[in-house]
């Protein structure tokens, strides 16, 4: 009690039975989550027994829940040093250091609270959680199987430890763990979990079911996306489409959903609705990179909706003039949506976005390539050639840029240097990757990306 704390602080104390009801107060206060009103009465409170551990400590934990976190790390350290021996109070200490960005005190402190109480489940899984947040994740292994083993039935520890299984490439133990779960709580998120373990596994049809499972159990964005991309990223394209679907009709503001459902379709074939899918995208997400990569993919493939894609990549390139995709993307889109004999078609403007693209980032391949390919259209064969050798030098495995300036050396008459270059043209397209293989790899880039964002996410 903190009458027995003031007698012990004070020779002649003040009325102690008043100042434990000014404390349970105080107490009442924080509880009730009124922290403003529990700190005032508190600090009055300290100032008659600013040794009492009990009012350190509650003063801290209230100026912790105010987020004043420099505050309460003042009364913690005092409350840690009136009673050293005390866990809890490391623990208290050692959460707030962590969100003080003191990692190392804070690791220290953790590391105290289970040396006073090795045992303790708190103890361990406070530690492991510690590590998890920090992103050591083989360093947090040990403790949360400990914190399981002392508490089987601990669901967010069991949770967490079979994450931190599946990140460090314990796939079986991930597995059973997340079995064992399954045994005491049936939830969506555990067969979500199961879905990526497997995924990482490439049990892809097991994965796929227990997508399905999860957003069975509980229809959210998250559940429904997982379900669409592992479906997608298999081929399995009549069944992603139909998840895409319904979930952008769901949830018709959710920007994945919409490029999710806008890659199906472009990988089915279906281009126009593909178009439209990824427009909606753009304008729920006008500064989204991945959204206008796969629009330009989907783009490419139609010649409708012309207008409307030019119009939000020049938003784009508005919205982000310093990025040399952007100015790339609105390039390519004037040049597909305005054809040669098009009135309209200022080649001036589509040089200078280029010219742009790589003066912004100068490794920018397949700009250099568009460049030569401008000039080569304009039967400028001499000014193509250094564009299309700036391609191979960025990327020497560019097998167009080596046809394309083969067909320069040719009107320049360089025949031998063509023929160089057609060989090269040759060997590539030979051992290159197939084009189902690169869309896959972006689908994968899109999908895998999109969850890493998710998972950073508080």
């Amino acid at each position: 009690m903190l009458t027995a704390t003031a007698q012990q602080n004070q020779q002649t104390p003040r009325n102690p039975q008043q100042l434990d009801r000014k404390f349970q107060a105080a107490s009442a206060d924080y509880d009730a989550g009124r922290f403003a009103d529990a700190t005032g009465k508190l600090e009055e409170l300290l100032r008659e027994v600013p040794q009492s551990f009990e009012v350190q400590e509650l003063l801290g934990m209230a100026y912790s829940a105010e987020s004043q976190d420099a505050k309460a790390n003042e009364h913690l350290e005092r409350a840690v040093r009136l009673k050293p021996d005390l866990a809890a109070a490391r623990t208290n200490l050692a959460a707030n250091l962590a969100r003080l960005g003191k990692s190392e005190r804070a690791e220290a402190e953790f590391k105290a609270a289970l040396r006073l109480e090795p045992h303790s489940f708190d103890a361990n899984h406070n530690l492991g959680e510690f590590y998890v947040q920090l992103g050591k994740i083989s360093e947090a292994v040990p403790f949360l199987e400990r914190a399981q083993k002392i508490r089987p039935s601990a669901y967010d520890n069991g949770y967490d430890l079979s994450l931190a299984y599946a990140e460090i490439g314990k796939i079986p133990e991930a597995r059973q763990s997340v079995q064992d779960l399954l045994k005491q709580k049936d939830t969506a998120e555990l067969h979500n979990l199961l879905g990526q373990i497997e995924e990482k596994d490439k049990n892809y049809v097991v994965a796929a079911t227990e997508f399905e499972t999860a957003a069975h159990k509980d229809p959210s964005e998250s559940n429904l996306f997982d379900w669409g991309s592992e479906l997608l990223m298999h081929r399995t394209l009549e069944p992603a489409i139909e998840v895409f679907r319904q979930s952008a009709e769901r949830y018709p503001n959710s920007v994945r959903i919409a490029i999710g459902l806008g890659i199906a379709l472009y990988s089915r074939g279906n281009y126009d609705d593909a178009v439209k899918s990824l427009l909606r995208a753009a304008d729920l997400s006008p500064s989204d990179p991945r959204c206008y990569f796969f629009l330009s993919k989907a783009y490419d493939s139609t010649p409708n909706h012309a207008d409307e894609v030019i119009q939000r990549f020049s938003r784009f390139s508005e919205l982000q003039p310093g990025n040399a995709r952007a100015l790339y993307y609105y390039a390519m889109s004037l040049w597909k949506g305005k054809r040669a004999q098009d009135a309209g078609l200022d080649l001036h403007q589509i040089e200078s976005l280029l010219q742009k693209a790589v003066a912004v980032d100068p490794k920018f391949s397949d700009a250099y390539l568009q460049l030569g390919n401008l000039y080569s259209d304009q039967t400028r064969y001499a000014a193509s050639i250094p564009e299309y050798v700036k391609a191979l030098e960025n990327n020497p495995d560019l097998a167009d840029a080596h046809y394309r300036l083969g067909q320069a050396y040719v009107h320049t008459g360089q025949k031998d240097k063509a023929q160089e270059q057609f060989q090269v043209y040759q060997q590539l397209r030979a051992q290159h990757l197939a084009d189902l293989d690169k869309q896959i790899a972006d689908i994968r880039q899109f999908v895998y990306s999109e969850k890493e964002e998710t998972s950073a996410k508080p």
